[in-house]
This record gives structure tokens, sequence and C-alpha cells, in this order.
């Protein structure tokens, strides 16, 4: 069911941002790391266990190498784009996932406090992940990976400014 053209799901739809592109170079990287796990199991397995099964040498470990290489081509673009955020004056709005698609909202007022994380390649590409940690259990931390740090910092501190505000 499409949104209603004059719904506020609609306007939030309309304007949901991109992550920074950096991101998009940090989800190849974890992909082609995941792949070169898996082309190293299925080059151990023919080393090993199907080398008695009358299998043709190689054919596993280049069947995993083609598997790897069109994820490697084709899924972190997808990821990438599934990913969207809007930040308006009461609340962020964040969607993801290609299979099973999210949509969260996060009031303002339910925020406990704000965590910007960085890995070690994170920071080489000058990216972050904005942490917002809700009153609550279920889901009580909201992640937005890809930002721009700068942009992190800026939004974490228009956050925080949101939230004394509703206590002054």
């Amino acid at each position: 069911m499409q949104p209603d053209e004059n719904s506020d799901e609609a306007r939030v739809s309309d304007a949901m941002r991109p992550l920074h592109p950096n991101q998009l170079w940090l989800l190849r990287i974890r992909t082609i790391v995941s792949m070169l796990a898996l082309l190293g199991i299925a080059l151990a397995f023919d080393a090993g266990p199907l080398r008695d099964t009358g299998l043709r040498p190689g054919l596993v470990p280049g069947l995993a190498a083609l598997l790897g290489l069109v994820a490697i081509l084709w899924l972190p673009g997808r990821r990438y784009r599934a990913w969207g955020y809007c930040e308006d004056e009461e609340e962020l709005h964040v969607r993801h996932g290609l299979l099973v698609r999210v949509r969260t909202i996060v009031p303002f007022g339910r925020v406990q406090h704000i965590d910007l994380a960085q890995g070690p390649v994170e920071r080489s590409f000058g990216i972050a992940t904005l942490i917002l940690h809700t009153a609550g259990t279920r889901g009580s931390a909201v992640r937005l990976p890809g930002l721009a740090r700068n942009e992190a910092e800026k939004m974490r501190d228009r956050i925080r400014h949101r939230i004394r505000q509703e206590f002054v």
C-alpha cells in the first residue's frame, strides 16, 4: 500500500537522505572480507573432504568465487540504497533493509543518550555511526551508520539541544 500523497509518511519518504557515499565503500570492503572467508572455506573443502567425492577439483571454489564476485558487485549497492534518514524538529526517521524493510521513528523526547561510534575502517573513510539510546527495552538503540563524521557530530548536538529544550 502506497502512502497518501499528503500524508506525513509521504512527506518523510520524499525527504529521506542517503548515507555518505563512503558508506558504500565500507559495505564493499565488508562484503569482500566475507566472500574471502567463504572462498577460503571452499578451498579447504576442495583440498580435503571433497577430494574423494568425484567432483571436479576447483569446481566448488570456482562457484564460491563466482558467487563472491556477484555479491561484491551487486549486494553493497543494494544495501546502501536501502538506507535513508530524515531529521525533523521532533523526531528522526530511519529506514533500512532489503528483505525485511524497517522504518523506525525516534521521538527526541524518548532519547536517553547519544553515542558516536567509529571503527578503524570507518575512521579512515571519515564516517561514523550515530546511536540513539531510547527509553524502553524493545529497539532501545537505534543505529544510523554511514554519516560523515562532522555531520554525525552536528546531528548529535542538534538532538541534544532539542532534548535540553524539552526539560527547560
